[in-house]
């Protein structure tokens, strides 16, 4: 991210969408409330787990009694409250930085910007959003967008230090909980189906967004060329790239539309989207299917 110009940049894409869109997921979340049974009355719903004290939290929540047994002070989080939030991610892996032509973004960047859109839309509609694994508290409003934007700052910057991994943390979610995961899903099905499974098994719902480079989608190369991996896997000569353009196109094929077939089952979505086009697009397909009344499940 981590420039000013993309938090700004997702603030405008956020505000190009329509009005209704947002209206419409702000209708999805009330009947939400009504399935599960949730109703906002402050803090009197199930508890759900302690979490430590942090900045701005009201002095009200602490619970002293807990607090009392160690030198730290913890807060009571309920059900509802971490249930109805929605926890979101981007892939930041050193694969992530590249685009075959000047002009476009990295696919870094691209999914950087549609978390940080998506954010911004749903703190504007009042849901309460975090960052996975990140362990800040969902919240709404214009704060919760700049927290984010500040945690995937910290990240990118430990990512000069340390590469980060290819797939999100495996943390726990409460049930009916929402997941946005923005990446190009290129590692191996297996390793993306123990993701998939972690989080379904506990009732959250999901949603994928495969962020692809247009030269990966097309292979447009012709003749000798040199392929360098970004995450150490070395390099790979192709004397006639032409030649493997069918069975590298049935290969990719193949890893989308196993995307699919891990998602299904689980009632998630899968959104493709090319750094070569407009975001409008995808996050549009993304919100309308947040919204989406027959994708919920009755507890």
């Amino acid at each position: 991210m981590a420039q000013p110009s993309t938090l700004n940049r997702s603030l405008e894409l956020a505000g190009t969408l329509p009005a209704l869109m947002v209206a419409a997921d702000r209708v999805a979340a009330t009947v939400i409330q009504g399935v599960h049974g949730r109703r906002r009355v402050g803090q009197g719903d199930a508890f759900w787990q302690y979490r430590p004290y942090r900045d701005g939290d009201s002095a009200g929540r602490i619970d002293w009694r807990q607090s009392a047994r160690s030198r730290h002070l913890f807060v009571r989080e309920t059900e509802w409250e971490a249930a109805a939030s929605v926890w979101l991610w981007r892939d930041a892996s050193p694969s992530m930085h590249y685009a075959s032509l000047r002009g476009i973004d990295t696919k870094a960047v691209r999914a950087e910007l549609i978390t940080l859109a998506l954010a911004s839309l749903l703190a504007d509609a009042s849901e309460r959003v975090a960052l996975l694994g990140s362990g800040l508290r969902p919240s709404s409003g214009r704060l919760a967008v700049r927290r984010i934007a500040e945690a995937l700052f910290d990240e990118d910057r430990e990512a000069g230090r340390v590469p980060l991994p290819s797939l999100p943390p495996i943390v726990p979610l409460p049930a009916y909980g929402s997941i946005v995961l923005v990446s190009d899903w290129l590692d191996p099905l297996d390793r993306i189906e123990a993701v998939i499974r972690h989080y379904a098994s506990s009732g959250v719902r999901g949603h994928l967004v495969q962020v692809l480079d247009p030269a990966e989608e097309d292979l447009p190369f012709d003749g000798h060329v040199k392929f360098e991996g970004l995450e150490a896997e070395g390099e790979h000569t192709v004397r006639r790239v032409e030649t493997v353009r069918t069975a590298y196109g049935a290969r990719l094929a193949a890893q989308k539309e196993g995307l699919q077939r891990l998602a299904r089952p689980a009632g998630w979505t899968v959104h493709l989207h090319r750094t070569d086009r407009t975001p409008q697009t995808v996050l549009l397909s993304l919100y309308l299917a947040m919204a989406d009344l027959r994708r919920l499940s009755v507890a």
